[in-house]
């Protein structure tokens, strides 16, 4: 058994335009902490939404415990606040090429089952997954962005929760984190992961997609043989 752990934005999806994350964050932070930092200059690409907001508020007077204070009220507005900009017909996000003949093909065959693995908070996460029609394929509970301003926490995070659902003590090397920047390859060296780069993410060159030494690069999603002979390979 391998277990496929997916990062979503980059590598399944990608919003229609660059920044869009911040169309309904920065109104959500300025509603509860009166600022939204420096978030607009950001590059957030790869970074929890917890890493994002104590980033972008680091340098006003919003301690990082006000942040985890306001936690859930923080992931219900700006949760709330994408809905609504998700649902007044214009096309907010668009799935990648190939990628739901792939998560079909793996969800059907034998050796593979998947999970979330996202710097998205769970409820938009689940929001993201809704609106492109992919939930039915995540069968094993996942890792999200509130739980750690570490991404690097996040992979044991959901090891732990999926060997409590299988029942099983899966390996860490039986992991395969499945992403678009190093920050995805990274989180998967620090678990023990096997690390599968996609070539579809907007903002790190191929060049510094390889720097970060993934066990394989697939340029995207398109070629299901090719995706399922390099995983075949791990």
């Amino acid at each position: 058994m391998r277990i496929l752990l997916w990062d979503i934005d980059g590598t399944l999806m990608r919003s229609v335009r660059t920044g869009a994350y911040k169309e309904y964050t920065i109104p959500v932070l300025e509603e509860i902490f009166g600022t939204s930092g420096r978030l607009e200059d950001m590059r957030v690409s790869g970074m929890t939404d917890l890493q994002i907001v104590f980033e972008a508020l680091k340098e006003s007077e919003v301690s990082q415990e006000q942040i985890l204070a306001e936690i859930d009220r923080l992931t219900r507005r700006i949760t709330e606040e994408a809905r609504r900009l998700t649902g007044n017909g214009v096309e907010f996000f668009q799935l990648l090429p190939g990628v739901r003949e792939t998560l079909q093909t793996l969800h059907d065959h034998p050796r593979y089952q998947s999970a979330l693995l996202t710097g998205n908070i769970k409820p938009m996460a689940d929001l993201k997954m809704e609106l492109m029609g992919l939930d039915q394929f995540f069968t094993l509970p996942g890792a999200f962005g509130e739980e750690s301003h570490v991404r690097c926490d996040l992979p044991a995070f959901a090891a732990d929760r999926i060997r409590n659902h299988l029942q099983s003590n899966i390996p860490p090397e039986h992991f395969i984190v499945i992403g678009d920047t190093p920050n995805d390859i990274d989180c998967a060296r620090h678990f023990g992961a096997r690390a599968v780069a996609v070539g579809t993410g907007r903002f790190y060159s191929d060049d510094e997609i390889r720097a970060a030494e993934p066990d394989a690069v697939l340029p995207d999603l398109r070629d299901v043989e090719l995706v399922l002979r390099t995983l075949g390979e791990l």
